[in-house]
């Protein structure tokens, strides 16, 4: 019985949630249940980064770090391009964009809310160039822009914690809220499993990562190599990383190829 009260309690409290924070999605539109300030987010995200590279060696390999970096402001500025052309500027208020290159052989990548982007050293091999790294991070900076870590985030306070409000669960539950913080953005192996991000959220950050990386003027054509390649890494000993919760298979390469036309206008335009 209390089992089941405990189940009513936190469809109520999901209920009670949808009616008052629903936002939008850029560019696809969908709707999704956000309970989880922006400032808050932003304020543990800058918390976290900083914690994160103090931890872990941040690469000296000039010209590696200066193409994450150069790619990574690419694709900044077609974003804030994107989102000031459509009246979005207000979702990426407060960003403070970032983009680091670590030591380390996993192939990962990861951003967090305010535009803190992680590249591992292991990742370059399979991008091979800046078209390819640039489908990665427009993909990575895609779920940030859709706040998909949010969107988990709100799941898991209704259900690990009955509904309970963010602010609320790190003066109660700091450890754990923390953690829950983590997991959500795939940040470092001693946090446990990575939230897994859904095929919605998936194929929301395939369509935003190729928006973004066509307005920077990279051809998004790149992105179904870039695919193809990340997915042959599974027929080895381990599963690159940034594949163990959403593996790219032969269906999320048939849905890039179905993007690519409306992709392609975009970077066509970029190239005038």
């Amino acid at each position: 019985m209390r089992a089941v009260l405990k189940s009513k309690f936190v469809a109520v409290c999901a209920f009670a949630l949808l009616a008052v924070s629903c936002s939008q999605v850029a560019i696809t539109g969908r709707q999704q249940l956000i309970m989880v300030p922006d400032s808050l987010m932003h304020s543990m995200s800058y918390q976290s980064y900083s914690e994160f590279l103090s931890q872990n060696k941040v690469s000296t390999n000039a010209q590696q770090v200066q193409m994450v970096k150069g790619v990574g402001l690419r694709i900044q500025q077609a974003v804030e391009r994107y989102c000031a052309a459509n009246g979005l500027s207000d979702q990426i208020a407060g960003y403070k964009w970032e983009f680091n290159l670590i030591e380390d052989p996993a192939v990962n990548a990861w951003c967090m809310p305010g535009g803190k982007v992680v590249v591992y050293t292991g990742l370059l091999p399979v991008a091979q160039n800046e078209a390819g790294l640039a489908v990665v991070m427009g993909h990575e900076i895609g779920h940030a822009i859709a706040r998909h870590g949010a969107e988990r985030m709100s799941h898991e306070l209704v259900v690990e914690m009955g509904g309970m409000a963010l602010s609320t669960a790190i003066s109660n539950k700091p450890e754990q809220t923390q953690n829950l913080f983590m997991k959500s953005y795939g940040v470092g192996t001693q946090y446990g499993v990575l939230l897994p991000y859904s095929r919605v959220h998936e194929n929301e950050a395939d369509h935003m990562g190729l928006i973004f990386m066509a307005m920077a003027g990279y051809d998004p054509r790149q992105a179904v190599g870039f695919w193809e390649r990340m997915s042959a890494g599974k027929n080895g000993q381990s599963v690159p990383e940034i594949l163990s919760t959403h593996p790219a298979d032969s269906t999320r390469i048939r849905n890039i190829q179905a993007l690519m036309p409306e992709a392609m206008q975009y970077y066509q335009a970029s190239q005038r």
